[in-house]
């Protein structure tokens, strides 16, 4: 059962270039997510890894696109991506907290990035 407290997303569109997808709440509050930073921020465990250690940073996606978004029960959507990554199911409250915090999600994947010596192109 979703927390009501937590904003519902009353529309999700994918861009005609696939390359972001619109994510509006019923708070008034919309995001516009672009297809490399949902795709490196994948909360899949080919991403996320079962622990903090196994975590892997995505080096390469910055043309990635979204094929397809569907629907998890009514609590979350899982998301095609066009390198045929399908595994991650983003949580209303994760997409919402993408949204709102990319400091916390894109910033460490850029200095992680930065770190390995990985770049966002192939």
């Amino acid at each position: 059962m979703a927390d009501e407290s937590t904003p519902w997303p009353t529309e999700l569109r994918v861009a005609s270039d696939r390359k972001t997808l619109t994510v509006a709440f019923d708070n008034g509050t919309a995001h516009d997510l672009s297809a490399e930073y949902l795709r490196v921020c994948s909360p899949s465990a080919e991403v996320k890894g079962h622990a903090p250690s196994q975590k892997q940073t995505v080096p390469g996606k910055r043309n990635v696109e979204i094929i397809k978004v569907e629907p998890v029960g009514n609590y979350a959507v899982r998301i095609h991506f066009d390198d045929m990554h399908s595994s991650g199911i983003y949580s209303w409250r994760y997409l919402l907290d993408l949204g709102e915090r990319p400091e916390n999600h894109w910033g460490v994947y850029l200095q992680e990035l930065a770190q390995k010596g990985l770049s966002r192109d192939i």
